[in-house]
């Protein structure tokens, strides 16, 4: 069965077709820069540079490149069963893989203030498939469905019940993520019960503890701002800091937003919001990228000490996404000073951990540390098939 995997952005679309149960990938690619004047689509080895006004003729050209006979892909259109949608918030509705229907996109609609810069692009890309691909079923993975099962007394905020009926809690993001490289570790652990806490660290970043397989803290919030320190996010801050800037700055809520969302983190630290540029200009001594490395560092080790103390104890760190998984620097700073937690990493496997089967494990820690490299696509393929069936 092949199915296939958008994760559709603003001006951009990620896509993977898979053939299942096999979970073989046989197109992988990216078309990005849509609606500018000049656009880049890539699949697998193929590269053509051209406008795409919308995500409708990013599709049509994955379709021809599927439907071009020396790539031995499918013959046509009808091939493809299914195609599997990540779609970033599903509020209290969405908990599970879902069939999209009218019903469905209308809801999805509804969560578009909860999730302005991703939940419109996710459903365009739904309805450009559904127009290319209309004999295939759509299915809606949501990054959000994995922490609905975080119990009441971490998602709920301390504010007026009216609010919390309202929806105003925590959602959490990055689910999707968080559920795959949990799930390879809780399969590594070999064992029922286990206490795991996943970092997802890229330019937007998240910290979750999961319970016996399940999402039971999660550090990002009713929106993607909270939590970690990130590339251009500020995580965590003092909410009398809005209203300063409101009243005695005279900021409207959008700039706010603006700064905390797109001007702060890593870029308002160090210049940049690219960890490389960042660690480079630290080992040439720039205390500011010193100084953001450090800060970064502590703010995950804040939720780890508060995911561990939750749990009563941990079996497993797990480092993924782009900087988990390819900056030994970050995952040094991070388990710096853990030995009274059991925490400690092998510093020649951290340098290398693909050589090591991403275990960087310390022999005296008495947590395991691994580097599992997330595939949220695959993720998405195993939901949709699951979901499905044949």
């Amino acid at each position: 069965m092949k199915i296939l995997v958008l994760n559709s952005g603003s001006s951009s679309l990620k896509f993977q077709l898979f053939d299942m149960p096999s979970k073989k990938v046989l197109v992988k690619g990216l078309a990005e820069r849509i609606g500018e004047k000049t656009g880049q689509f890539k699949a697998n080895d193929y590269v053509v540079e051209q406008a795409m006004p919308s995500h409708k003729e990013a599709l049509e050209l994955l379709t021809g490149y599927l439907l071009q006979p020396e790539n031995n892909l499918i013959k046509n259109k009808n091939e493809i069963i299914a195609v599997g949608h990540r779609v970033v918030h599903g509020g209290n509705t969405f908990v599970q893989p879902t069939l999209i229907t009218t019903e469905v996109k209308e809801k999805i609609k509804e969560l578009f203030s909860l999730a302005p810069l991703h939940n419109p692009a996710n459903l365009t890309g739904i309805e450009t498939a559904e127009e290319i691909f209309q004999q295939a079923r759509q299915v809606a993975i949501f990054d959000t469905a994995f922490h609905q099962t975080i119990p009441e007394k971490n998602h709920r905020y301390a504010i007026p019940a009216k609010f919390y009926q309202q929806g105003i809690r925590k959602y959490g993001f990055h689910g999707i993520s968080h559920q795959y490289v949990s799930k390879k570790a809780h399969e590594m652990l070999g064992k029922t019960d286990s206490k795991i806490i996943t970092l997802h660290l890229g330019n937007g970043a998240s910290a979750t503890a999961v319970l016996n397989g399940q999402s039971f803290d999660t550090s990002m919030g009713f929106g993607p701002m909270n939590g970690l320190i990130m590339g251009t996010r500020s995580g965590d801050i003092d909410q009398s800091i809005i209203f300063y800037l409101i009243e005695k700055e005279g900021m409207s809520p959008q700039e706010i937003q603006n700064i905390l969302n797109k001007q702060s983190g890593m870029k308002a630290l160090a210049g940049s919001n690219d960890l490389r540029d960042i660690e480079a200009a630290a080992a040439q001594k720039d205390i500011k990228a010193q100084l953001a490395l450090e800060m970064y560092a502590g703010a995950i080790k804040k939720y780890i000490g508060n995911y561990i103390a939750q749990m009563n104890g941990l079996d497993a760190l797990i480092f993924t996404a782009g900087i988990g998984e390819n900056s030994d620097v970050v995952r040094e700073l991070v388990s710096q000073n853990m030995e009274y937690l059991g925490i400690g990493i092998d510093a020649t496997k951290n340098k290398n951990p693909k050589n090591y089967n991403g275990d960087i494990t310390h022999i005296s820690s008495k947590v395991k540390v691994w580097v599992i490299p997330t595939n949220e696509e695959l993720e998405i393929a195993l939901q949709t098939y699951k979901l499905i069936g044949q």
